[in-house]
């Protein structure tokens, strides 16, 4: 028998922010290394063995599909120990819905564990509580995006060491309740967990500040950058029965109330940790007279991906962006992508799409795996109709057509699928996109028709011109599903993707008015987005580009979501330096304030924000994507990075380096752009090949040797009359371009 469902009769089990204790013994005859298990829980759970921490906040919100759940497996063999072995469960029961969660309706635990010398299994020899020291706190509760209630521990009703006192000491403790097999519902199939157990950055204190209050004093605890992190408050008191509130400067944030929780102090010295994750800059905690604060502490979790890309340049602007774009990129990953740590905690696919091209150039390649779950979740929430919506797994229900759009267009599953290769999961989501793009209609000129969906959208801020918004989306998902189609043999639906894409621009292209992209039934201020579109698509040829560059430099509308896709387009027109500078200019208040280590959802703060303005969003960060795949050039050319393109335009910057972390291996260049000419460093992974683009007029030296024509026997597609095209194979080079005379 694989083992149960349970969890314990007392009535109020499955009511929101519940917490259960389950204790087993089990006597192992020798030590094992290996005992492979499966956890399962509604909502998460911690796992102890013989008192050590070995699982910090188990389980993923639910779920993979609007049916099933996600399970674990971990090897607890190096925990084990001869002899007796005592397991200790903590349960959090969410038993709420919100933006990034749908629960089962009911608290339940699974476990089965498979060893050489034992066997242990989820059944009713287990024991197990309601944990009466947990509870809710009062108003403000968190608003109602977030699954996660605010936790009160009242440290007078703790179970002193429940986790390893012996099973018949343990007062309020009962024998489980089997409430359903593996496959029963309301859990159904069991998903193994696509992703990595959370990095554990271990527990680091903090100084701490006193400020005097009238009948509480307030105490703040600087922490070192906005982060994932668990409060540990080691306190005494006296008496006892003092409530403590533990807040973050982000308990209150992006124009709601958001996650906090509570503390009642039992009598003496305590010490104690918040699991509920927050996240915040400081650390706040109000502290009524005569409890004492001895330490302030915390436990920084988050995803499991190392920051492996790095990058550096002449302007400090620039860099200080990137430090901010990465630390907030990172605060933004965990059980999904999401928009922000803490108004929302939700996978919105516009969000999800900049989050997945910036963690390319950023993070190691453990985020992959994150991306898929992301990509699995989306197809897999698609209703029967066809449509798509997000975010998902969450209880928000209305499609935003602009955002699935660019969800499974070239941005979103296609861009995902030249870095990493990966053919089955395109394999397995064609379906889902082909479906979604069945819903979309053509009118007589050829343009899309304005699906509006649940939520027509389209970004944030004024002046949208949104027919040819969703026009521009509307191609470039039907760009990356060609291309998915000729990637998996499916000739005709390539060959139709691609007969309407040829209206959609001939509809698109009837609304140039000889300035600018404008449809005929729009009358504001000319978008700027829209002629960003046209660019990156490829529906504006080059005869139109003056033009755009100069609304573009009148026209500043995008918010920073669509912003980083006009930086791109200034990039394609061959206007590098007007990109940076307009990006520098937008996002200077952001990037330049010393009060916040991440960058905004707006382009400011309050009524200068947008969508109650968070200031952690890593929306915010795309321009790092361009910068590496423009202004270094590096993207990959075949899917997997097994050929790609260094293409640098160095625009502003005298001097940059950039390491991309690929599945093939650190791609590394850099380069010094002066009145000397132009150098450039380059390691070339093994098992891949660079081609290498350079402005042509000058000779070209590789490791010190001229380049000749013979060199240069690069595919046509890359051949142009302005660039010298070369291939490296895997290696260090330096390459150097004179001035020419």
């Amino acid at each position: 028998m694989p083992g149960y469902w349970i969890s314990t009769a007392q009535q109020r089990v499955n009511k929101p922010n519940t917490w259960i204790a389950f204790r087993r013994d089990i006597m192992i005859k020798n030590k094992t290394l290996q005992a492979l298990t499966t956890i399962a829980a509604d909502t998460k759970y911690w796992l102890w063995i013989n008192g050590k921490l070995v699982v910090f906040e188990g389980g993923l919100k639910r779920g993979p599909n609007p049916k099933d759940t996600y399970c674990d497996k971990v090897n607890l063999g190096p925990y084990l120990k001869k002899g007796k072995n005592q397991i200790a469960v903590l349960l959090w029961y969410f038993g709420k819905d919100g933006f990034s969660h749908v629960g089962s309706g009911r608290a339940g635990f699974y476990f089965s564990m498979k060893a050489k010398q034992a066997e242990l299994n989820s059944d009713d020899k287990w024991l197990c509580s309601i944990h009466p020291a947990y509870g809710n706190t009062d108003a403000p509760l968190p608003n109602f995006r977030l699954a996660e209630s605010n936790i009160r521990f009242d440290a007078r009703k703790d179970i002193a060491g429940w986790q390893t006192a012996s099973l018949n000491s343990l007062q309020g403790f009962s024998a489980a309740e089997k409430i359903g097999l593996p496959g029963d519902a309301p859990w159904n199939k069991l998903v193994e967990r696509p992703i990595p157990q959370w990095k554990d950055f271990g527990i680091k204190e903090i100084k701490f500040e006193r400020h005097k209050g009238p009948s509480a004093d307030t105490i703040v605890g600087a922490l070192p950058y906005n982060m994932q992190m668990t409060p540990i408050i080691s306190v005494q008191d006296d008496k006892g029965g003092h409530l403590i509130n533990i807040n973050t400067d982000h308990s209150v944030a992006g124009g709601t109330n958001n996650i906090r929780a509570e503390y009642i102090t039992a009598k003496g010295f305590q010490e104690y940790e918040s699991y509920g994750w927050l996240n915040g800059e400081k650390i706040l905690l109000i502290v009524p007279k005569g409890v004492k604060v001895t330490s302030v502490k915390y436990r920084e979790t988050g995803y499991n991906a190392a920051p492996e890309g790095t990058f550096a340049c002449n302007d400090e602007f620039y860099n200080l962006f990137w430090k901010k774009a990465k630390r907030t990129l990172y605060l933004n990953m965990r059980d999904n992508y999401f928009d922000c740590p803490d108004r929302e905690r939700a996978q919105w696919w516009g969000d999800a799409v900049l989050l997945m091209g910036e963690s390319f150039y950023t993070y190691s390649t453990s985020t992959h795996a994150l991306m898929r779950k992301a990509i699995r979740e989306l197809a897999a929430w698609q209703r029967p109709g066809g449509e798509l919506f997000a975010p998902i797994p969450g209880n928000f229900n209305q499609e935003l057509p602009d955002q699935m759009l660019t969800s499974i267009g070239e941005y979103g599953f296609w861009n995902y699928y030249m870095n990493t290769g990966d053919r089955k999961l395109i394999t397995d989501v064609y379906p889902a996109v082909k479906k979604y793009l069945n819903l979309w209609k053509t009118d007589e000129t050829g343009l899309t028709v304005l699906r509006k969906g649940g939520w027509l959208w389209g970004d944030w801020g004024d002046n949208k011109d949104l027919r040819l918004i969703m026009a521009g989306w509307h191609y470039l998902a039907l760009d990356g599903a060609s291309k998915m189609a000729d990637a998996l043999g499916y000739d005709q639906d390539a060959a139709d993707y691609r007969q309407v894409m040829a209206l959609v621009k001939a509809g698109y292209n009837k609304c140039w008015d000889g300035h600018a992209y404008r449809h005929p039934l729009y009358n504001e201020k000319t978008d700027d987005r829209v002629q960003a579109l046209a660019v990156i698509a490829g529906i504006a040829d080059s005869s139109k580009y003056a033009d755009i560059l100069s609304s573009l430099k009148t026209e500043l509308h995008a918010s920073p979501y669509m912003e980083k896709y006009v930086m791109e387009a200034l990039f394609v027109m061959g206007d590098g330096k007007y990109a940076i500078d307009r990006t520098k200019k937008r996002f200077a208040e952001m990037v330049n304030n010393p009060n916040y280590s991440t960058l905004f959802e707006g382009w400011g703060i309050g009524e200068n924000g947008f969508g109650g303005g968070t200031t952690n969003h890593a929306w915010s960060g795309g321009a790092q994507i361009v910068i590496a795949e423009y202004l270094f050039g590096v993207k990959p050319l075949d899917a997997g990075y097994k050929t790609f393109l260094i293409a640098p335009q160095p625009a502003t910057f005298t001097s940059a380096n950039l390491t991309v972390p690929t599945i093939k291996g650190l791609i590394s260049t850099s380069f010094q752009n002066n009145a000397d000419g132009f150098r450039m460093n380059v390691i070339v992974p093994k098992g891949t090949t660079a081609i290498v683009r350079l402005p042509s007029g000058s000779k070209v030296y590789v490791n010190r040797k001229l380049l000749t024509e013979k060199d240069m026997n690069v595919e046509e597609l890359l051949q142009k009359t302005r660039f010298t095209t070369f291939k490296l194979v895997s290696g260090k080079y330096m390459i150097k371009r004179q001035r020419s005379l």
